[in-house]
Parts: C-alpha cells; sequence; structure tokens
C-alpha cells in the first residue's frame, strides 16, 4: 500500500480513493487516520483478490444496480458489497490479517 496526498483527484464528498496499490487521500493528515487507511487497505484485499480490473467491473456495475434499487446516489455507494464490508470492519484493525477471501460476497 502506497500512501500519497492527491487533493483533486478525489471526488467531492470523499476523503481516500484506492487503486492498487495506491491509497489516495485528500488532506495529509488523513495519513493519519488508522480508521480510513484501515478502510482502505480493505479495498486493497478486495482488489488483489479479484484481480484489479474485475474489481472496478463489478464496482461498477454493482453501483449502477443500486442506484436503480434504491434512487439515490449516496445509498446506492453505501451498498455496494465492497463498501459495506469495508465500512463495516473499518473499525477492526486486526480484520485485514484475519479476512477470508471472498469476504465481500457475504455483503452482497
Amino acid at each position: 500500500m502506497i500512501p500519497i496526498v492527491a487533493k483533486y483527484l478525489i471526488p467531492k464528498g470523499f476523503s481516500g480513493l484506492t487503486i492498487y496499490p495506491f491509497v489516495f487521500v485528500n488532506k495529509k493528515g488523513l495519513l493519519n487516520n488508522k480508521v480510513l487507511i484501515n478502510h482502505e487497505h480493505i479495498h486493497i484485499k478486495q482488489q488483489l483478490e479479484l484481480l484489479i480490473l474485475p474489481f472496478f467491473i463489478w464496482y461498477g456495475l454493482e453501483y449502477i444496480y443500486r442506484l436503480i434499487q434504491y434512487r439515490n446516489a449516496k445509498k446506492a455507494y453505501r451498498n455496494i458489497s465492497f463498501e459495506r464490508e469495508a465500512y463495516a470492519n473499518e473499525r477492526n484493525f486486526n480484520y485485514v490479517k484475519t479476512r477470508k477471501i471472498f469476504m465481500f460476497l457475504k455483503y452482497t
């Protein structure tokens, strides 16, 4: 995981973005935010197990599905299985070490 401060790369309303192997944050101070970094580290694991490109295809398709389902962009984003797993476990700092493969499927 390679952290990078990239103020203009992060979409409005978000603090971080992960594109393996990089974790982009919009403010330097966020590099010390253990919860955010753990959340993004969970995304690193998800991307690796899906061999990166399929992760983004799945993420995009699931976002579109959730957007149709909820008709609300924020609710659609929060209900993507990858995000549900990351948000549910972002405060568990041992999660990445103990996480079983394809755990995001539990959140579909």
